[in-house]
């Protein structure tokens, strides 16, 4: 039985002091908009990141803020932070198949080694810790859509195996952490997001899409485009992740949009909003590839009242409008099968 109490936290509560954050992997594409959100919000932000999949230019825009100060650091080495920290969120991780697949052993680092360094923070700091989780704990699911309690259907010797139980394990050390430390700790499990700042060769289905269509390349569609994903748009994500960190519910939670359609459909809806041409053509379907993808939001509605408020379309038209503005240059991690 997952429980959450209501009480959220406050500035006031805080004795009117500025709240510090510390955000791993904060120059990524979730990071990087958790970084804007939380200095909007009042926060003093400190990101860490060691650019291994990210990029300098997520946060360029904030490098002269009062407020926000950035460390190039890996975490799976030793982790200092000056001075009190109110809330470690730990989203540094390869999050992309493209990326997970060429850094396997960077990945299972990150999982496991950055995430006691993470944990070992917060515990130093007496701050409340935020571990970015992923949908991907629940492999191909059997149950659907995917609840909480769900334990998941993951082949932890297959090709994205080695994101699956880097999550699943960062999931049980935070949770020994509370369990074992009394440390104030949340886990939130990530289904698919997009929107601006994404990569365009990070090899998932949206960026792979927008890129091929403005490019008038063919829209390549993995299998037959009849797995389906949800996906919701960044800033709702990220609104949902900070009801969360300043609630006092420990998780696991999940956060995603349920609205489900199929990989076809989505390669359909971005060739149509983005005028292209393109022909879309079905290629090999990717070992260990989920068929189905939909979380059960309910514990977020309940207990944050949250729920995603950006439209399929609209959440599109931004980002397609972003990468139109944003030419992307070649990565190097580059791709031709569209994963999510």
């Amino acid at each position: 039985m997952i429980s959450y109490a209501r009480t959220v936290r406050t500035s006031d509560a805080n004795g009117g002091k500025v709240r510090r954050a510390v955000i791993t992997g904060g120059a990524g594409f979730l990071g990087s908009h958790l970084c804007e959100r939380l200095l909007g919000s009042g926060y003093e932000v400190i990101c860490l990141d060691n650019f291994l999949t990210s990029e300098p230019g997520n946060i360029a825009h904030l490098m002269g803020h009062e407020s926000f100060k950035l460390a190039r650091t890996d975490v799976t080495g030793y982790i200092h932070v000056v001075g009190d920290v109110d809330v470690v969120l730990h989203f540094a991780s390869p999050a992309s198949p493209i990326d997970y697949l060429q850094l396997p052993i960077e990945t299972l680092k990150v999982g496991s080694i950055g995430t006691l360094h993470a944990l070992g923070l917060a515990k130093e700091k007496g701050a409340r810790f935020l571990l970015a989780s992923t949908s991907e704990v629940y492999g191909d699911p059997q149950t659907h859509p995917q609840p909480e309690d769900y334990w998941g259907h993951v082949n932890p010797v297959g090709p994205r195996g080695v994101y699956d139980e880097a999550k699943r394990f960062a999931e049980a050390m935070t949770t020994a952490y509370r369990t074992h430390h009394g440390l104030d700790t949340a886990i939130v499990r990530i289904f698919n997001t997009y929107g601006p700042r994404m990569r365009a060769h990070d090899g998932r289905a949206i960026p792979t899409f927008i890129r091929q269509a403005l490019a008038g390349e063919p829209i390549t569609v993995s299998g037959d485009g009849s797995q389906t994903r949800s996906v919701c748009y960044v800033d709702d994500l990220v609104r949902g992740l900070i009801q969360f960190v300043e609630s006092d519910g420990h998780g696991p939670m999940n956060l995603g949009n349920p609205h489900e359609l199929s990989i076809l459909e989505l390669a359909h809806e971005v060739k149509r909003l983005t005028g292209s041409d393109s022909p879309i053509e079905f290629i090999a379907k990717p070992q260990d590839d989920p068929m189905i993808r939909r979380p059960d939001i309910g514990l977020a509605e309940r207990n944050l009242s949250w729920k995603p408020q950006v439209p399929l379309e609209e959440g599109l038209i931004r980002t397609i409008e972003w990468f139109r503005r944003h030419a992307p240059a070649e990565e190097g991690a580059l791709g031709r099968v569209a994963a999510l």
